[in-house]
């Protein structure tokens, strides 16, 4: 009476193709980190520490960035694993 099968109908998702905004915003925040880099490299009479700071701080903003866009492509793998399986059942 209220225990019937269950419909088996296939549902399609659009899958959004084309241009990665997320690895285009990585990409602009790097070359803003170089920009950055680029200016404060002109400064006047620096103090010793002043140009091995700088560049860690440009090259440790620069390897967030990657590790962000990594774990984001992991994310993006994961999901489509998890379409992939969830198709096949």
């Amino acid at each position: 009476m209220f225990l019937q099968p269950m419909r088996h109908e296939t549902v399609s998702v659009p899958v959004p193709g084309g241009l990665d905004w997320k690895a285009t915003g990585y990409l602009v925040s790097i070359v803003s980190v170089l920009f950055l880099g680029a200016v404060a490299w002109t400064k006047e009479n620096p103090p010793s520490w002043y140009y091995p700071v700088l560049v860690i701080g440009m090259a440790t903003s620069i390897i967030g960035m990657g590790c962000r866009y990594l774990a984001h492509l992991h994310q993006k793998r994961e999901i489509s694993e998890a379409k992939s399986e969830a198709e096949r059942t």
